[in-house]
């Protein structure tokens, strides 16, 4: 019996008392941005009392102040737009417009710990509008598990276990795209070389005439072609659905034109939306060395883009005249091997980091479930 299962059967044995979070904290809503901030994201001067918004890590920073509103340890929870993200405030703060503060009552034994991890699986009902919004009633009345203190401790001894080795893969990742990112710049960078257009280099392809609309209606999810459209939009389909013509068997680089302009490669059948574009040459190997050089250089074109409008495009000749420097087939190969291997490692959702990270979520999520869900104590009247 595990040292959990144990003290649950010592300190619960016939289940837990669930209670109203009005029950457990005082709720207080985040007010206007105070007139004496500053919208910074280090303290200044006098101004050293941070003031927080909704959003996740710094991004709830919005700033701050010469005063403060709240003095305690308590739980900040997002209530306008995307509800939820509980976090843990230490130290004197103030909340603005889009959140509430959950403060302790200091006469119960709390972890606050443990009930950051029952908020996030708590459940609740917001009103109907489009854009959602949990007033402080409904926050109140929302029931969470009120285990033993002993069992408190123990369940966020196990679940800080799981959150900080998701937080060292996440580091991990981030250490691992900064080292893809030197070697990417470093491997292609052909200074002695001379660039040639990529027109003049590659095949460029078009795509399909369709719809958002359309590809929503042949999704298949076991389809043999797959669809891109901007951004990280995708569908698969039956080829019975794209004409023949359209339909692309070669390895190639597409160029996502508008929005986020971006770059992929695919090397199964496919096709995208006819408002962008794609390119192909004889050499798979030179394909997917274009695919890199042009991700090293996206920043480029998004600053292209920008330029556009509201909107970000680029326009064809934006890439049909960018110069590329190929250099000898078996130095690309070199090159698209050592960079294969980094993008497998840090974006690959199968069997890289990112596919580490998603595991060990999961796994945390299931034990989440599983320790804050608690057979409810029958109180007798």
């Amino acid at each position: 019996m595990s040292k959990i299962e144990q003290l649950i059967k010592e300190k619960c044995p016939n289940g837990v008392e669930y209670k109203l979070v009005s029950d457990i904290f005082e709720v207080y809503t985040g007010g206007e941005t105070p007139s004496d901030s500053i919208k910074e994201k280090k303290p200044r001067d006098d101004y050293i009392y941070p003031i927080y918004s909704n959003g996740i890590g710094e991004n709830a920073l919005y700033g701050y102040s010469k005063k403060y509103r709240i003095a305690n340890e308590a739980i900040t929870f997002s209530s306008i737009g995307t509800l939820g993200h509980p976090t843990i405030r230490k130290g004197k703060f103030t909340p603005i417009i889009r959140l509430k503060v959950l403060v302790p009552k200091k006469e119960l034994e709390i972890n606050l710990h443990f009930f950051k991890y029952a908020l996030e699986i708590a459940k609740f009902n917001n009103n109907q509008s489009s854009l959602p919004n949990l007033n402080a009633k409904m926050l109140k009345n929302i029931r969470i598990t009120y285990p033993p203190i002993e069992v408190q401790e123990e369940i966020v001894k196990i679940l800080d276990k799981f959150s900080e080795l998701e937080a060292e893969l996440e580091a991990e990742l981030e250490a691992r795209k900064k080292e893809y990112e030197f070697w990417n710049r470093k491997l292609l960078k052909n200074s002695n070389i001379q660039g040639k257009k990529i027109s003049q280099i590659f095949n460029r392809i078009k795509g399909t005439p369709i719809t958002a609309k359309k590809m929503k209606e042949i999704n298949e999810e076991n389809g043999e072609v797959r669809i891109f459209a901007g951004g990280k939009t995708a569908v698969n389909t039956s080829k019975k659905n794209i004409p023949s013509k359209d339909i692309i068997n070669v390895p190639s680089v597409i160029v996502q034109s508008r929005g986020l302009i971006d770059f992929i490669y695919y090397d199964k059948p496919f096709s995208f939306k006819n408002e962008m574009w794609a390119y192909t040459c004889d050499s798979p190997i030179t394909t997917k060395y274009l695919y890199y050089y042009l991700k090293s250089n996206v920043s480029y074109f998004r600053r292209r883009g920008e330029q556009m409008g509201s909107m970000p495009q680029i326009s064809l000749s934006v890439t049909e005249n960018f110069k590329i420097a190929l250099p000898p087939l078996e130095e690309q190969a070199r090159i698209v091997k050592i960079l294969d291997k980094f993008d497998k490692l840090v974006n690959d959702i199968s069997e890289g980091i990112p596919a580490e990270i998603e595991a060990r979520r999961k796994q945390y999520e299931y034990y989440r479930n599983k320790l804050l869900n608690f057979e409810e104590l029958k109180i007798n009247d």
